[in-house]
């Protein structure tokens, strides 16, 4: 079997990569980089990632950077978890668009209402648009999971957008709005999660 290598650090974003290789169930290793003492920065690891960035992974002779692309190739690469919405499903399109909601919308979203600008950006330029709609469409999507983003089907999304929703709420930069919170003690309850949490917490 070829070999998965995660290249992480605690905390960052490499987190949502770690769960989901939990929540996949296959084996894999963790490579710790120090992001405090710059290994992060080193030729060694910009090697792997020019960005010097976690998460990145090494999966054979591949290597995929950026949480979000991780969680798809993972779900795609490993169909027998059940994490991602195969080609030909009709739910395919909106498991891409949660899959990538996270960091296209919400992330920033967050980081421009935690760190405003002098001159804000105007609705029609963000990316994401503005905060407020990011919150709403979040607020009923994640009101309407049933438990999950699609349903009975837990997928990559949830990985992605519940570990945003998480983060973004302990460090109070999103309203705890009182769907957000059900939804994420639902994800937050999962063993998968848990083995992940208590990786990290002895990183």
């Amino acid at each position: 079997m070829t070999k998965l290598t995660l290249y992480h650090a605690n905390p960052s974003r490499s987190s949502i990569v770690l769960w989901m290789l939990e929540e996949l169930g296959q084996p894999y290793d963790i490579h710790p980089l120090s992001l405090k003492n710059g290994e992060n920065r080193e030729p060694q690891y910009l090697a792997v990632n020019p960005m010097g960035k976690v998460p990145a992974l090494r999966h054979g002779d591949a290597v995929i950077t950026e949480a979000g692309a991780i969680c798809c190739y993972l779900a795609d690469e490993f169909p027998e978890a059940h994490l991602n919405i195969p080609v030909g499903d009709p739910r395919r399109g909106p498991y891409l668009k949660w899959l990538f909601f996270s960091p296209s919308c919400i992330e920033p979203a967050m980081l421009e209402r935690a760190f405003p600008r002098k001159e804000p950006v105007g609705r029609s330029t963000a990316g994401f648009g503005d905060f407020d709609t990011v919150m709403d469409v979040l607020g009923q999507a994640t009101g309407a999971a049933a438990p999950w983003l699609l349903g009975e089907r837990f997928t990559a999304a949830d990985v992605l957008v519940g570990s945003t929703l998480r983060w973004g709420m302990l460090f109070r930069l999103i309203p705890e709005r009182p769907e957000f919170a059900a939804y994420v003690a639902r994800l937050t309850d999962r063993p998968a999660f848990k083995r992940a949490a208590g990786l990290d917490a002895q990183a």
